[in-house]
């Protein structure tokens, strides 16, 4: 209780060196964020002087492959959790180890997922649409963009140490160059230009492919960098005692779960749309791109809260970590009300971009409409369940509320809304997106509970 009191009189007191911390985290993670979303609207925005079929298809293989972007950011987490507790526990062998055993894991991931893509698109893609020809321009992009996988294991990896580091400039230039090279290579190949041939959607396939490697060799260059520059290097260990071993499993396997769970959800959300007629599945497709730049705009926050908060419990100063946990909520909301009334006002230009018919590009807006009403929703659970509740290792927690949330809620009430009330589908969007409310109320209550928070040890570690 006294440490209750204490966290409500401090309330009104920020620290500029807390909001430089916050700051210098969160913008270029947002950055980088918006950056690898632009990888996407690059493909749209040029894919989609091609037609709906182009557009439909590149957002449907697009969905598959976001199921391993989603399982590599859950490994990717489960190594922050770790390195952000250890950093501040000043414990450099078990940084190491936590690199280097989650470098092997989302290589192993990166492997099985590229295998099924370069194996199998065309049965993969078939569980998307019925319409063939999209299934078949689908699969051909699938079997390309399969092969960055491998390096993008190695960036995210990479990423995800220099910011508990507190060195995410580094990935964010990084993501620069390779946002140059995926423009100006989309444009070149999709179109033929500079005497290159037509290719279209497999010009935009091998665009991502090739700015995938940049980025990875330029998160190498940066990585050396910054180890000489820093006299530091990271110590090889894969070796794991038993209590490594289960306290790792115990945030890995959890976060592995929960990420897995709703990118299935998300794609039977897809699945969902595609059933709804292309036209339906065009119109959504539209609109991802800007939705995931949104939230990539915003997402600085969860990942600066997950490394910041950690680093406060390994160093066991739970109050400090409390009081930044209701900051850093707070300054989310200022965000997410300023990218809801900015989507709202300027959703029929991006709209209009596309040459696409009229009931197509109206359906996209209203779409973006239900986006911006529960987006502030969205981010605070992007900041309690993405980077608070996990950065004490209680990942199960998060687990059962994703679970909940989409599987009882979210995945129901859309099947429902498009095949038994036959709703437009910016209804229905809009309908299972109400899944984020159950979730925010759930998160709210563990919350303040305070269970989540928890110190972390490794086997250096002196009891």
């Amino acid at each position: 209780m006294q440490g209750r009191n204490r966290i409500e009189r401090n309330e009104t007191k920020t620290p500029v060196s807390f909001q430089k911390q916050v700051w210098g985290l969160a913008f270029p993670i947002s950055l980088q964020a918006m950056l690898q979303s632009s990888f996407g609207i690059v493909d749209q925005l040029m894919i989609g002087k091609l037609g709906s079929d182009s557009i439909a298809a590149i957002g449907l293989a697009g969905k598959f492959a976001s199921i391993y972007a989603v399982v590599l950011n859950a490994v990717a987490a489960a190594a922050g959790i770790m390195m952000a507790q250890y950093i501040g526990q000043k414990d450099e062998p078990e940084v190491g180890r936590s690199f280097f055993l989650n470098l092997m894991a989302a290589a192993a991931v990166a492997v099985w997922f590229g295998v099924m893509s370069l194996c199998m698109p065309e049965q993969i893609m078939g569980l998307y649409t019925k319409d063939q020809e999209v299934r078949h321009i689908a699969a051909g992009y699938l079997r390309i963009v399969a092969i960055s996988y491998v390096p993008m294991a190695v960036s995210v990896l990479l990423s995800t140490l220099l910011r508990c580091r507190n060195a995410a400039v580094f990935p964010m230039y990084a993501s620069i160059g390779a946002v140059l090279c995926n423009t100006l290579l989309n444009y070149l190949l999709i179109f033929g230009k500079g005497g290159l041939p037509v290719l279209g959607v497999t010009g935009a396939a091998l665009a991502t492919v090739v700015a995938q490697m940049v980025l990875c060799v330029l998160m190498l260059v940066c990585f050396w960098g910054y180890s000489r520059r820093k006299s530091s290097r990271l110590i090889f260990s894969l070796h794991l005692t038993a209590r490594n071993r289960k306290q790792y499993l115990g945030i890995l396997c959890p976060i592995f779960l929960c990420e897995l769970f709703w990118s299935l959800g998300e794609n039977v959300y897809t699945a969902i749309y595609g059933n709804m007629g292309t036209d339906a599945c065009a119109a959504m497709t539209l609109t991802i791109p800007i939705q995931t730049l949104v939230m990539g705009a915003l997402s600085g926050l969860g990942q600066a809260a997950g490394i910041l908060i950690g680093k406060w419990l390994g160093k066991d100063e739970e109050t400090q970590a409390y009081q930044a946990s209701r900051r850093l909520m707070r300054y989310g909301m200022y965000g997410e009300v300023l990218f809801s009334v900015l989507l709202l006002v300027l959703g029929k230009f991006y709209t209009g971009w596309y040459p696409v018919s009229g009931q197509i590009r109206d359906t996209a807006f209203w779409i973006l409409a239900a986006f911006g009403v529960i987006m502030p929703v969205k981010v605070q659970n992007m900041i309690l369940g993405g980077g608070i509740l996990r950065s004490g290792g209680k990942t199960g927690y998060i687990m059962w509320i994703d679970f909940i949330g989409t599987w009882l809620v979210g995945v129901p009430l859309g099947w429902i809304a498009a095949f038994v009330w036959k709703l437009p589908i910016f209804w229905v969007y809009f309908l299972l997106s109400l899944e984020e409310c159950v979730r925010y109320g759930i998160s709210m209550m563990l919350f303040r509970r305070k269970s989540w928070m928890k110190r972390l040890d490794g086997t250096e570690k002196k009891e």
